[in-house]
């Protein structure tokens, strides 16, 4: 199991499959960024504990469109993100990483990703709630951020972020 998170992190697989990076991603960034955020995502969607295929599809799409990964290479991110989560104690570890490595304006991209998670089955409950402001919290972003992000996920018509 080391070997393979070795591997994942060493391995910046948006370079090898020639995908652009996207705001999200950076050219960079690399692995490790993959496995805090894919590590945020599994985190957010058993919080609940209604893990279902709604959230599971919906975080395989945002690692294939927004990360440039294959099928392939999300399914093994997600084994060794579960590994790394098992291992924690917290999620400063992963939230640490992606704040050396994102701007505000990609977190608060991830964190809309992350509302999109939450509202996959229709509904918020309070873990879920209590959850994302805590992680907004630990990704340094503002109250406002927050709240944006889930108005553009709540309203996507809208367009105004929720002034």
């Amino acid at each position: 199991m080391i070997d393979l998170i070795k591997r994942l992190v060493s391995r910046d697989t948006a370079h090898e499959t020639g995908a652009n990076p996207t705001p999200a991603d950076g050219c960079s960034k690399g692995r490790e960024v993959h496995l805090a955020a894919c590590a945020v995502f599994l985190e957010v969607a058993r919080i609940d504990n209604e893990f279902d295929e709604r959230e599971r599809q919906h975080i395989l799409r945002v690692f294939e469109d927004e990360y440039g990964l294959s099928s392939e290479d999300v399914v093994e991110l997600g084994k060794a993100s579960e590994a790394e989560l098992a291992r924690s104690l917290d999620l400063w570890t992963f939230t640490n990483v992606i704040n050396e490595h994102y701007s505000d304006d990609e977190k608060a991209r991830l964190v809309e990703l992350l509302w999109r998670v939450v509202y996959a089955d229709g509904k918020m409950d309070e873990h879920e709630n209590y959850f994302m402001h805590k992680l907004s919290r630990l990704l340094r972003l503002t109250h406002r951020d927050l709240i944006d992000a889930k108005l553009r996920v709540l309203h996507p018509q809208d367009g105004s972020g929720g002034g």
